[in-house]
């Protein structure tokens, strides 16, 4: 599944209508009293979270989006019409801010989260607000107010309950293949993959999680080297990180443990948060190596890091070790999922 994952807008709400400056015509009354209406107000722009929606792209061709104004008042003391809103659908996790500022206008967790963008004019006053004692025939009114306008930069982060994290060329995208029905481009060269991918992981019947595989990361990533901090913000509602490591790099290339721990730099350099999270090794291409190689890799690599978290070796081609890791990931989700729901209720 690939994402059009940003876009900008421009919304512009409704104007009020204007009040009406009006009098009674009504007969044997000469001298009817003002009866102006006020004017309805602007509609406004909002925003509508909506699940079956998993890209930005009808955004990236209709810029432009426009509330229809308020409608005039009249005589007889008759209102204008208020102005329609316009419901921007979105996909959840869809992130707005002000354009200009960086300023977080809307964050779309959760299906049919509805949130506002631009406020419509408030209405015109009609005459009828001006009569006094000493102004019977007041021929004062109001205009309506412009509404807002505005433009908002929308930011798509992907939800999935797991991250796959790696350098270009660690695996990733044939890890999520062998784990689920996903199906990333694969290659032996930098950046094969180029959008985030989404992957549903099946361990039962009735038990799966959802895993993203998003472009691998290099030194200065934190400040957009490579494909750049733009993915890693993908990163930031998943639950656990998988941080796939390539045991079978050649000579020329970094260690494991040099690998690993550049990433981590670029993860605490972009989000304190982030780098937090839940992590786990998983070392891969364990088939390229003779086994005593490769464990003698993994065990150099673990001792390096000083690496106390859980760890897996897998290989992603043949698939060995691979439901290991998603049974493991699936208890750790089960058992967060528990606990939040215990704080919660307490």
């Amino acid at each position: 599944m690939k994402f059009i994952d940003e876009a900008k807008i421009q919304v512009f709400a409704g104007k009020g209508g204007d009040g009406s400056a009006a009098f009674r015509r009504e007969k044997y009354v000469p001298r009817g009293g003002p009866s102006g209406g006020d004017g309805g107000r602007g509609g406004s722009v909002w925003a509508v979270a909506d699940r079956n929606l998993n890209t930005l792209i009808d955004y990236r061709y209709a810029r432009l989006h426009r509330a229809r104004d308020g409608g005039a008042g009249a005589g007889s003391d008759k209102y204008g019409r208020a102005g329609e809103d316009v419901e921007l659908r979105m996909p959840v996790g869809t992130v707005v801010r002000d354009a200009a500022t960086g300023e977080a206008i809307a964050d779309l967790a959760r299906d049919g989260d509805r949130v506002l963008l631009a406020r419509g004019g408030r209405g015109g006053l009609g005459n009828l607000h001006f009569k006094s004692s000493v102004n019977r025939a007041p021929r004062q009114f109001t205009r309506g107010e412009p509404g807002e306008a505005k433009e908002l930069a929308l930011e798509l982060r992907v939800l999935a309950d797991v991250g796959l994290l790696g350098l270009p060329n660690a695996g990733k995208s044939t890890f999520i293949r062998a784990v689920s029905s996903a199906r990333p481009k694969v290659a032996d060269y930098p950046f094969t993959t180029l959008h985030p991918s989404l992957g549903v992981v099946r361990v039962a019947h009735d038990a799966s999680f959802v895993v993203a595989d998003i472009p691998g990361l290099i030194e200065g990533a934190a400040e957009g080297a490579g494909l750049g901090h733009q993915f890693l913000r993908h990163l930031g509602r998943t639950r656990l990180l998988l941080h796939v490591v390539d045991i079978a790099q050649g000579e020329d290339g970094p260690s494991p443990a040099e690998g690993v721990r550049a990433l981590v730099r670029e993860l605490r350099k972009y989000d304190e948060a982030l780098y937090r999270k839940p992590r786990w090794l998983v070392f891969n291409k364990i088939d390229a190596l003779p086994p005593a190689q490769a464990d003698a890799r993994i065990a150099q690599a673990l001792r390096a890091l000083r690496w106390k978290g859980p760890w897996f070796k897998v290989s992603a081609l043949s698939g060995a070790g691979c439901p290991a890791v998603c049974n493991a990931a699936h208890r750790f989700l089960a058992s967060a999922s528990k606990e939040r729901r215990a704080r919660r209720a307490a």
